[in-house]
């Protein structure tokens, strides 16, 4: 069955904006939000997008995009969120570092600690903190995503597992008004999962444009997690989402 026009022009709206709301689509469309879901539920049955409680978003890719490319999104308020998560980081401490391009500038901000273990899943910030004098840079095998560099696989979530540390510093695609962990590829997700497991403590890094976008595979929810750590850009309901459910919430000023 063909799309309707409407729901051909629904469509051009999610891939033009990422993601939509119900509400705001049955106004722009003066129709009921009945009608908007039942038009979104046959987009999502034709797999061109993903529904999550109130709106939808475009489907993720397999892959990232690459690392060169979203380095640059954001770069202030991730270089500040890189230096205040790792002020949060003390000597003598063993870390998990999530493969990322905020953690990225997390590891940059580790070049002064000493005797700091770092167990990364990602060859490019194995690279970037193996010269540090007192650093210690560990890897697991597995699959190198060509993209940026991450290291997936069942080998790599078997040899996380072996470690208890400090600290999981990780990312993450996007987080959702329920407090949901969202990202677009599984293999990294169970990656992540384990770090987290393996962690006393986990830090959630990300910029705020992340509270306004969705991605199709569950990673986790914000009670998994104990601090996050962002910028100063972000919508209204995250600071309390982060209040009830007990998560500590720092937010990294930019200049």
């Amino acid at each position: 069955m063909a799309l309707s026009l409407r729901q051909q022009h629904i469509l051009t709206l999610i891939e033009d904006h990422q993601r939509v709301r119900v509400d705001d689509l049955a106004e722009q469309f003066s129709t009921t939000p009945q009608t908007i879901r039942k038009d979104l539920q046959r987009l999502a049955e034709l797999h061109h997008i993903v529904r999550f409680h109130g709106g939808a978003t475009v489907v993720g890719g397999v892959e990232y995009t690459t690392l060169s490319q979203r380095e640059t999104v954001a770069f202030d308020q991730k270089q500040a969120i890189g230096a205040a998560v790792a002020g949060r980081v003390p000597m003598n401490c063993a870390i998990f570092l999530n493969a990322g391009s905020t953690t990225q500038h997390v590891a940059k901000m580790l070049s002064g600690h000493k005797q700091l273990k770092v167990i990364t899943d990602n060859v490019d910030l194995a690279s970037e903190t193996r010269p540090y004098p007192g650093v210690e840079v560990v890897v697991p095998s597995g699959a190198v995503r060509r993209t940026d560099g991450a290291i997936l696989g069942a080998d790599a979530v078997d040899y996380i597992r072996q470690f208890r540390v400090d600290f999981a510093v990780i990312g993450a695609a996007a987080v959702s008004e329920d407090g949901a962990m969202l990202d677009y590829d599984l293999a990294e997700v169970q990656v992540c999962r384990a770090m987290m497991a393996g962690a006393r403590h986990t830090i959630l890094a990300l910029d705020s444009g992340k509270f306004t976008r969705s991605a199709p595979v569950l990673l986790g929810d914000l009670r998994d997690v104990n601090t996050v750590v962002t910028d100063n850009g972000l919508p209204d309901w995250v600071k309390p989402l982060c209040a009830s459910m007990d998560v500590d919430l720092i937010v990294a000023k930019t200049s």
